[in-house]
């Protein structure tokens, strides 16, 4: 019997069905998704420990392998966003007292510090400004110092457009016995990456940006130096829906219940994978470096500057110099207002002097920077 109570209405909506207006999105991510990744999402539901999505899981698991071109057995897709991604790194590796050196050169460097502070761990920062990349000179002085357990470094900073150069970084930390960490948010899928080749220990990444998905299952790996100090930890890992110990089991061969996982995401995830492999990882990397490339010719005739050198520039993601006297949130809301095209602002030491302007996934093709280009010579002041 329903209790005779009365409703409340406060919060009673008479909403029409749901209509979304159709964006070109060259912000820092998401990017728009391929048709064929929104077509595997209307497929039905299955359960999350049915054969055919247990079947599906594994082709992720390789499929993500491929991408990041690593062996690593636990390479799983996390159920949360690439934030998700990056707290299971930090507490899956990091135990209480452990040093944790951070390279902070951006927004998202500054997070990871966050993190790890939170996860107990003995944090050491080297700074560099935002836009440049560290030397391997700089990094090996700062692990020889520190002595890290973790060294944390971001392979591409999402707030400033530059590609931190990884290689070597490896043999400085197996001469101090320290865990390399990656953060690959914005470069899997656009960017060159080796994991195994250049040592990396501990990866991250997201599925929204260059693997051209939706937003919600984020890509993570640990080799099996990363694997062994998880299972010699002395206390649990902190976070129970993150620990890998208990999510490797529903990943492997134990097929154990962890949670439910988000069914349509991973179909969209395993859809958006199955294109990278179909195209070709080489190609893939070479269509986001032709593109961008072509996006910064078409930037500098418009008389717009970037912020990151060309050596150290993402494909994916390329920081533009506001021009002084331009009112960057304006131009912002009329090219998304007036042209349907959503690019991003600068974050923290950039906020106001930057767009971003990302071409990642599906979205890194020519007629996405025509469009753009074209877009703002309207809406840019005339000198």
């Amino acid at each position: 019997m329903i209790p005779m109570i009365s409703i409340n209405n406060s919060q009673h909506l008479q909403l029409k069905p749901l209509q979304i207006p159709l964006r070109l999105l060259l912000g820092p991510g998401p990017s728009n998704a391929h048709p064929a990744v929104f077509q595997a999402m209307n497929h039905s539901l299955v359960g999350h420990l049915d054969p055919a999505f247990l079947e599906l899981m594994d082709e992720i698991q390789s499929l993500l392998r491929y991408v990041w071109q690593t062996e690593n057995h636990h390479t799983i897709a996390v159920s949360g966003t690439g934030s998700a991604a990056m707290e299971a790194t930090i507490a899956n590796a990091t135990a209480p007292g452990d040093v944790v050196l951070i390279g902070v050169a951006g927004y998202f460097g500054n997070r990871l510090v966050d993190m790890a502070g939170r996860y107990g761990a003995d944090v050491r920062t080297i700074t560099k400004p935002w836009g440049q990349v560290f030397s391997l000179d700089e990094i090996r002085m700062a692990v020889e110092q520190h002595r890290p357990a973790i060294l944390a470094l971001v392979h591409a900073e999402t707030s400033t457009g530059a590609r931190q150069p990884l290689e070597g970084v490896a043999e400085v930390c197996r001469e101090f016995g320290t865990l390399l960490l990656v953060d690959t948010v914005t470069s899997l899928g656009g960017v060159p990456i080796f994991l195994d080749a250049w040592g990396v220990d501990l990866a991250y990444s997201c599925s929204q940006k260059g693997l051209g998905c939706s937003p919600g299952a984020s890509p993570f790996t640990m080799s099996s130096r990363a694997v062994d100090k998880l299972q010699q930890r002395s206390t649990k890992v902190t976070n129970w829906y993150l620990d890998m110990s208990l999510l490797g089991k529903y990943w492997g061969h134990e097929r154990t219940y962890h949670h439910t996982a988000p069914i349509s995401l991973y179909y969209a995830l395993r859809e958006a994978l199955r294109l990278v492999a179909e195209e070709g990882l080489a190609n893939c990397w070479q269509r986001h470096q032709e593109n961008a490339e072509y996006l910064w010719e078409g930037l500098e005739d418009l008389g717009l500057t970037m912020h990151v050198e060309k050596e150290y520039r993402l494909p994916t993601l390329t920081t533009v110099r506001i021009p002084t006297g331009v009112d960057g949130k304006a131009i912002a809301r009329q090219l998304l207002n007036e042209h349907n095209i959503e690019i991003g602002g600068g974050l923290g030491e950039l906020a106001g002097q930057v767009w971003r302007v990302g071409l990642m996934g599906f979205n890194s093709r020519p007629e996405s920077v025509d469009r753009l280009l074209a877009a703002l010579r309207q809406v840019l002041p005339t000198t």
